[in-house]
């Protein structure tokens, strides 16, 4: 059995962990969200599947955020790749119309 994560481990864990960052405010929204990436777990059967291409964009757009530079630009893109991917789940796991809503 692996040791307890510190971070969370797992796919669905790891991006409602990450949701929460991005509900903060933008200029606190990247600190420490890049500690739930450590764990990040795609799982195989999304492997070639836009959910993969989503989920590097979201890995590189946390990771290499400049904190205090871009602050709600970035987050806000954060936010739109956390839907996409959010629709790309649902539709993989054959949700038909699946959508955010108008207050995301």
């Amino acid at each position: 059995m692996p040791a307890k994560s510190e971070f969370g481990r797992g796919f669905i864990v790891n991006l409602m962990l990450l949701s929460r960052h991005f509900g903060l405010p933008p200029e606190r929204a990247f600190y420490g969200a890049a500690d739930h990436l450590n764990d990040f777990i795609l799982p195989e059967r999304f492997r070639g599947t836009e959910i993969e291409e989503l989920v590097e964009r979201l890995r590189k757009a946390v990771i290499w955020h400049q904190p205090g530079i871009m602050d709600k630009e970035d987050a806000a893109d954060v936010k739109h790749l956390l839907n996409r991917l959010a629709i790309a789940i649902d539709r993989e796991l054959g949700i038909a119309e699946p959508d955010v809503g108008k207050y995301d």
